[in-house]
Parts: structure tokens; C-alpha cells; sequence
């Protein structure tokens, strides 16, 4: 039985795509500003890295998209963000 030799890289690509659609989910609720990019990061890694999660991949890119959508919306709408740091 034998394995592909880049077995690692797909499991971690894998991995990316997961955390791309979880931090993407977790920023249209908090922290979107930090969220969104990360999402957006490691959704475009996995994607190049070829993971086998591809539609995961695909809902981070999105979600990380609608995070800095969402995060556009409220600082233009209200001239300040809905969470502030020190406060």
C-alpha cells in the first residue's frame, strides 16, 4: 500500500480550509477586522495547496469577504466600529 508522497501538505491544506470557514464564521460575529483577513489568508493557502475541502476553502474566502463587507458597513454607517479596544 503506498501513500502519496505529499500526504502532509493535503492534511494540512485540509486543515487550513476548516479554520478559513471557522474564523470566517467566528468574524461576522466578533473581531471581524482580524477575523476577515485571516479567513481570507487561509482559505487562498489551502486553495493553492490543493486541499481536498475545497467548498470549505471556498465558504472562508466568502465569509472573510462578508467579514470586511460587515466591518465596511458598520464604520461607514455609524462613523465607528461596534467593538472598541480599552473602553
Amino acid at each position: 500500500m503506498s501513500f502519496p508522497i505529499n500526504r502532509q501538505t493535503t492534511d494540512d491544506a485540509d486543515q487550513m480550509a476548516i479554520a478559513s470557514f471557522v474564523l470566517g464564521l467566528l468574524g461576522l460575529l466578533i473581531f471581524n477586522i482580524v477575523l476577515g483577513p485571516v479567513a481570507l489568508t487561509l482559505g487562498t493557502l489551502a486553495l493553492t495547496r490543493r486541499t481536498q475541502r475545497r467548498g470549505r476553502a471556498l465558504l472562508g474566502l466568502a465569509l472573510g469577504t462578508a467579514d470586511l463587507a460587515v466591518l465596511a458597513l458598520t464604520v461607514l454607517g455609524s462613523h465607528h466600529t461596534i467593538w472598541q479596544l480599552g473602553a
